[in-house]
């Protein structure tokens, strides 16, 4: 079972400031965040990619991938947005609002499949989205 998977934390979040709800504190994990689950974890992404979306205008794939998985930090940046934008269906520069919720979705499933090598349960993607306020809050 991959990192993100036994973290219930499906993309990969590190350890940082911010507080989630459904976070594990302490984590467990040295470097990564916990969460008791999987609707926590992505709930915790949706909660990031709103702010990354209201707070610094990352509003597509491109954008997003790109702070996500920077490749300074030694990450293929190119093959993880063209790997999210082939399964999702969604061109990489296509822009996003925060009304796109089926497109978030299927953005941040994409992303897990990226981050844990298999494909994610919609139902706990769509858990984590209704556990969330909205795309652009906490």
């Amino acid at each position: 079972m991959s990192r993100g998977l036994r973290n219930n934390n499906p993309l990969n979040i590190r350890i940082n400031s911010d507080k989630f709800q459904g976070e594990i504190i302490p984590s467990r994990d040295k470097a990564f965040k916990q969460f008791e689950s999987m609707a926590y974890g992505y709930r915790a992404a949706f909660v990031t990619l709103g702010t990354y979306l209201s707070k610094y205008g990352r509003n597509t794939i491109r954008k997003i991938i790109t702070a996500w998985a920077p490749p300074e930090d030694n990450n293929d940046t190119i093959a993880y947005i063209n790997a999210v934008s082939k399964y999702s269906g969604i061109s990489p520069d296509h822009v996003l609002t925060a009304q796109d919720g089926v497109l978030y979705k299927l953005i941040v499933a994409e992303m897990s499949r990226v981050e844990n090598g298999q494909r994610a349960q919609f139902v706990d993607v769509e858990a984590g989205f209704k556990l969330q306020n909205k795309i652009t809050g906490k």
